[in-house]
């Protein structure tokens, strides 16, 4: 019988998604069939599914993770914030609504329905479902209608094991506290705690590991130290963005860090370079004069984005850039803003209108409402490397530059390049983890041994033997509960 058993957090980050991917992959290894599940998902870093939908990128990292191909059960309502009180709400991987924070509030239990089914979706084809919440459990005041952490796991009778970081300090307060704030129906549910994100000796937490469970009545797994290889592998959403940067090689890469920035892991391989330097340009600075490759990323609102690159400068930054003979690059959303104009209208990410580009790409984008999901292997026109990545957009770009295209997909044509060979521009997601594609865009700045996939997958499995080495996996199994159907 199919069981399932939910990883809820005290907070935001406290590493819920690092966990259930490690998990996933360590009982693969046992030898179980296990699905990841995620009611309730916020974030710009999406990923293309093997049914045609979009779900968050965690989700497909942990499918992954279980060896399994994402699907839009796994993750069935994805909430992609497109300004700072609305988001675009994906049902089941498409797009359903633009909602306000406090419509999707009001309405969200309406989904309960839907969830529940997405859930029952997976549980048919697999040993054990791996439950990921959603931010913290203890927000009481979001609790009615709740289909993301509580409400879920009282509808689905679901057990949880509740994840606290010790890093960020008030571990035992955090775990003791939201057992004590949350009803007594849902503290029901809470069978034992985890101690995450360890750092030193972790002996020295065994009087706060006895304490837990005493005060608790529940067992408590770890403490797991730290994974240093985190890194490397896909971040869930834009906190990572805090600290993201790498390397210190000769190859500079600067990339304007955009309010609204979706699919940042498409930097991931980049980073993972040990020639190049990875500049995410916070707001109020300038540009690097020195960068060799201005990329700008994905956006989930292209026009209110393109205004605030305006607003911070970079738009002198990039053309003066490309005048001294520098390369500028976008991809989706940044391939728009290259372009001559950005038009809405139908006001899919705000008002109706037009906006004007930085003109460095002879082409024009008209928004539209239905939205391109699709994987694609692809040929790179300039170098004739393969390339393998995913379309996910909701624009029609097209002008004299297009005819000279970035890309060649099967019949059809993908991006555009510039007369002049330095400024490109592609729809298409994921492309940098082309190693060849990759070196040569680098040149003698790559690393001629790096298997950006392969490292990927050896992250993977050493996150799965550090989690059996520091949490009895077979106590937690014997946690998990049959799902009812």
């Amino acid at each position: 019988m199919t069981k399932a058993i939910m990883f809820m957090g005290t907070g935001s980050d406290v590493g819920k998604s690092l966990i259930v991917a490690g998990l996933c992959r360590a009982l693969n290894n046992r030898g179980l069939k296990v699905a990841p599940f995620k009611p309730q998902n916020m974030s710009n870093n999406a990923a293309v599914t093997a049914d045609g939908g979009e779900i968050g990128r965690a989700q497909a990292l942990q499918a992954r993770a279980a060896r399994r191909d994402p699907v839009t059960a796994m993750n069935p309502v994805l909430l992609k914030p497109e300004g700072e009180t609305g988001s675009q709400v994906v049902v089941r991987g498409q797009r359903r609504a633009s909602l306000s924070a406090r419509q999707y509030w009001t309405d969200r239990g309406q989904l309960l329905p839907e969830v529940l089914d997405a859930y029952s979706e997976l549980a048919a084809d697999v040993d054990i479902v791996l439950v990921e919440g959603a931010g913290s459990a203890s927000e009481v005041n979001l609790r009615a209608g709740d289909i993301a952490n509580f409400g879920f796991a009282r509808a689905a009778k679901v057990p949880v094991v509740l994840i606290g970081d010790i890093h960020r300090g008030g571990v035992i307060a955090s775990i003791v506290g939201t057992l004590a704030v949350v009803e007594p129906g849902d503290a029901a549910l809470v069978r034992a705690s985890l101690v995450n994100k360890f750092f030193g000796d972790p002996t020295l937490f065994e009087t706060g590991r006895t304490f837990l469970i005493e005060r608790t009545g529940r067992p408590c797994f770890g403490p797991v130290p730290h994974f240093v290889d985190a890194a490397r592998l896909p971040a869930e959403d834009a906190l990572a963005l805090e600290s993201y940067a790498g390397g210190n090689g000769p190859f500079h890469v600067a990339v304007p860090r955009l309010p609204r920035i979706a699919n940042f892991d498409d930097l991931d391989p980049l980073r993972a370079e040990s020639g190049v330097t990875l500049t995410l340009v916070q707001p109020g600075h300038v540009l690097p004069r020195n960068a060799d490759l201005i990329l700008l990323p994905g956006s989930k609102a292209t026009r209110a984005d393109l205004a605030a690159l305006r607003a911070n400068g970079w738009d002198v930054d990039i053309l003066a850039h490309h005048r001294a003979g520098g390369r500028v690059m976008g991809i989706c959303g940044g391939y728009q803003m290259l372009g001559r104009t950005i038009a809405d209208p139908e006001g899919i990410e705000g008002a109706a209108g037009t906006s004007d580009g930085l003109g460095l790409l002879a082409v024009d984008t008209v928004l539209a409402p239905t939205k391109q999901l699709r994987t694609e292997r692809a040929i790179h026109l300039a170098s004739g490397e393969a390339l393998a990545g995913y379309h996910m957009h909701m624009g029609i770009t097209s002008g004299p530059d297009s005819l000279r295209p970035f890309a060649r997909i099967g019949s059809e044509t993908d991006g555009a390049v510039s007369a002049d060979g330095r400024v490109s521009g592609t729809y298409l997601h994921g492309l940098f983890a082309a190693d060849s594609f990759r070196r040569a865009v680098l040149g003698a700045s790559a690393s001629p041994d790096l298997n950006y996939e392969a490292c990927v997958e050896d992250a993977l499995d050493g996150l799965a033997q550090h989690l059996e080495t520091h949490i009895d996996i077979d106590q937690l199994l014997a946690l998990a509960a049959p799902i009812e159907t």
